[in-house]
């Protein structure tokens, strides 16, 4: 049996650069989709696949994540004292009692790969989610816990996949892998941005990884990479040498909330979804289609 899956780490140490000049001073993952930011939605999937352990990973301007996470007994006592006791409860359930938030500085944007090992000294000899918050996803089991059940399966690591059209495989990193049922594949590697006609297959990986802690010896060992970082899917390419990688095309529809169409798109697919604002909204969604 695996060792449960007590870590989730979060790299949010990216500028944000696409959102400017929104993010200039407030941290991207702080952009609120309806009434919660993208780093709330993040840290309640993990909650929901077993996480107890939250491990952001941060960077200069990123205090607001620390602040949205922390107890706030002024607000708590204002709310309080006016009778907001839905407000209230909506508060106090964004850290649930049981998980515990650990925050650690990545000094230089070192790439994804070099993020992960910056939480080496929390996580230790444990296996760990990672999830990226641009990649918003909504499904019916969250995506971490589709995952996991995996993972609690078969062990080993396991990359979040899903199919993208294939004059699209350049914007992605593309799996190649041998099937093993409907929804798994045991990778053979990793292809970064291959053009269409190179592509082994339309499979990409996106925001979601259950990582061995072997992953850290292969981070550790590795030197720049493109861009000059260290790439976390280089690491991954050496650990299947010796370990099993499977990816997993999730249950879901997936946002990238890394761009601005994406996260438009994410704010109305949930806005449509919320109980008081859904019929308000698709009735304004339909006079604007009706107007056109």
């Amino acid at each position: 049996m695996p060792k449960p899956i007590r870590y989730a780490v979060f790299p949010v140490a990216g500028k944000g650069t696409r959102f400017l000049p929104a993010t200039k001073a407030s941290p991207k993952e702080m952009l609120p989709v309806v009434d919660k930011p993208l780093i709330q939605y993040a840290a309640e999937e993990a909650e929901a696949a077993g996480a107890t352990q939250l491990v952001f990973i941060t960077g200069r301007h990123k205090r607001a994540i620390e602040d949205h996470f922390d107890e706030d007994t002024e607000l708590e006592e204002l709310l309080t004292s006016k009778n907001k006791d839905e407000e209230l409860a909506m508060v106090r359930s964004i850290v649930p009692p049981d998980v515990s938030c650990i925050y650690l500085r990545q000094g230089a944007p070192l790439g994804l790969g070099h993020a992960v090992l910056c939480a080496r000294s929390v996580v230790g000899s444990e296996p760990f989610f990672v999830h990226l918050a641009d990649d918003l996803i909504d499904a019916p089991t969250p995506c971490l816990d589709q995952m996991r059940q995996l993972y609690e399966e078969t062990g080993g690591s396991v990359l979040g996949v899903q199919p993208v059209p294939r004059d699209q495989t350049h914007q992605y990193g593309i799996v190649d892998g041998e099937p093993v049922s409907e929804q798994v594949w045991r990778l053979k590697g990793t292809v970064e941005k291959p053009a269409p006609e190179d592509a082994p297959s339309n499979l990409a990986v996106v925001g979601r990884y259950i990582l061995e802690p072997e992953i850290f010896n292969y981070l550790a060992g590795l030197g720049e990479g493109a861009g000059g970082e260290i790439q976390l899917t280089d690491a991954i390419a050496q650990l299947l040498q010796d370990r099993p990688v499977r990816a997993y095309q999730f249950d879901g529809v997936r946002f990238d909330c890394g761009s601005k169409l994406g996260y438009l798109e994410a704010t109305l697919h949930y806005a449509m979804k919320h109980p008081t604002l859904g019929q308000p909204i698709g009735e304004y969604v339909r006079r604007i289609v009706e107007k056109d």
